[in-house]
């Protein structure tokens, strides 16, 4: 009889594990974040990037200090007939309400990278949800639009974080295509990087103020334009509902 007892537990044990990876890619929170089993815990994953035949992507700045570049960016994108997504810092939109009026009234995605630009995953739920909600007032006071996406300062996240985003109904977004334009790359090197990691359904992660982003973005958006790339804003990019994460951050339709 003690033996059947230990049979059965071990079997509940099995089930439980079987389902819990069964959930690898399933959205557990009303559609935003991926939950990820590893062991004991769910690990949730933002949206790194999409699933897509479609050959479109999505460029995005973040814009944490300086500004002298934004508006350039801005020329740059029109010229090309480009839609962006820029992550604001509440303290940058401080400084430069104007430029948060002009990115808006141009017809940019706006987003937000937190207040103060901290390492969110150091602070507590209640001040994680509190460096979200006082960036997004402060947007949406200027543009009277609402604020959909985040993304982390430092790409450094955790469950407690995408839960707060998910309560705030922003969508946590990373980023599969980097530019390490905040080393000091040069234009050309900014280029070879982007275009050679780049595919359908990437988000490209690029930087308001750095040093040669002026240089490099034409001959960015020429050269993606070029071999068949949509560029757009992450909100058109990514699916907004009956959607799945996986454990890549990659996310697809459900079907």
């Amino acid at each position: 009889m003690k033996f059947m007892v230990l049979k059965l537990n071990d079997i509940k044990k099995l089930i439980i594990v079987f389902v819990l990876l069964a959930l690898l890619c399933i959205n557990l929170d009303g559609g935003r974040a991926a939950g990820v089993f590893l062991g004991e815990t769910i690990r949730k994953v933002p949206i790194y990037s999409l699933d897509t035949q479609e050959a479109k992507v999505a460029i995005s700045f973040d814009a944490a200090w300086g500004a002298d570049k934004t508006e350039r960016i801005i020329e740059i994108c029109q010229e090309y007939g480009v839609k962006a997504t820029f992550f604001l810092v509440g303290f940058w939109v401080d400084e430069h309400p104007d430029l948060v009026e002009k990115i808006n009234e141009s017809g940019f995605e706006i987003g937000t990278h937190s207040n103060t630009h901290p390492d969110m995953t150091k602070l507590s739920a209640e001040n994680q949800k509190l460096e979200l909600q006082t960036c997004i007032d402060k947007i949406e006071k200027i543009t009277n639009n609402q604020v959909e996406l985040f993304r982390a300062p430092y790409g450094a996240y955790n469950n407690s974080l995408i839960e707060q985003a998910d309560s705030l109904g922003l969508k946590t977004i990373q980023w599969d295509v980097d530019s390490l334009d905040w080393k000091g790359l040069s234009a050309q090197e900014i280029t070879i990087r982007i275009l050679n990691n780049v595919k359908n359904g990437s988000i490209i992660l690029c930087h308001n103020n750095s040093d040669h982003i002026l240089e490099a973005l034409p001959i960015v958006l020429d050269r993606l334009q070029k071999k068949g790339f949509t560029i757009t804003c992450i909100g058109d990019l990514v699916y907004d509902d009956n959607y799945i994460i996986n454990s890549q951050g990659i996310q697809s339709k459900n079907s």
